[in-house]
């Protein structure tokens, strides 16, 4: 096993689930071409998987055997890494607040960063990057009504809004009140109307 082969494998064994390894974290130990011709050979030994350009990871080893990375911890370390705003898209949200029993098939996120695809096994997980108003709210829960709002659109909002009336708390209403001059028109008004009944 060379050198590289063993600092390359050494590396990503050290790193939690889902851990991103770049070819540029190995340059001090050979050329670009030498490090990314043995990345390209770990992954058509099964020991490393390309998740999008430039970006590997380990297989994980758990009880039932080998498998991709989940999605969750690869997303958590482009976070981290590349210290962008990773959140789940509109369909996704509006399941987990209870607004659509419809399951989305696709796994897709709003990314501050740029669109890309990852491919986790035989898994496609879609990054797009995300319109400010999508984001400005990250992950808390006033965040992800705005983006459920933006799958359900204009019609279906104000319904919605009445359904979340109970479950959200006064500091999730004030959040979204807060950021009313970046929501769409339709949004902002639904939003507004909801609250001057509260």
């Amino acid at each position: 096993m060379s050198h590289l082969v063993e600092k390359i494998l050494y590396a990503a064994k050290g790193k939690p689930e889902g851990g991103l390894l770049s070819p540029k974290e190995f340059l001090h130990l050979g050329s670009r071409a030498a490090v990314d011709k043995t990345l390209s050979r770990l992954v058509q030994e099964g020991k490393l998987m390309r998740v999008s350009r430039g970006i590997y990871v380990a297989p994980y080893e758990g009880r039932f055997g080998v498998r991709a990375p989940s999605t969750e911890s690869v997303v958590h370390a482009i976070e981290t890494s590349y210290g962008e705003t990773v959140v789940s898209n509109g369909a996704t949200e509006a399941n987990a607040l209870g607004l659509t029993t419809q399951v989305p098939t696709r796994e897709v996120f709003f990314t501050s960063g740029p669109s890309r695809l990852l491919q986790l096994g035989n898994r496609c997980v879609e990054l797009k990057h995300g319109k400010r108003w999508e984001l400005v709210l990250g992950k808390r829960q006033a965040g992800r009504v705005v983006r459920a709002l933006s799958w359900l659109g204009p019609e279906q909002a104000p319904t919605a809004l009445k359904t979340l009336r109970e479950k959200l708390s006064k500091s999730e209403w004030d959040a979204m009140h807060n950021v009313l001059s970046l929501l769409p028109s339709w949004m902002a008004k639904a939003v507004s109307e909801e609250l001057a009944h509260g």
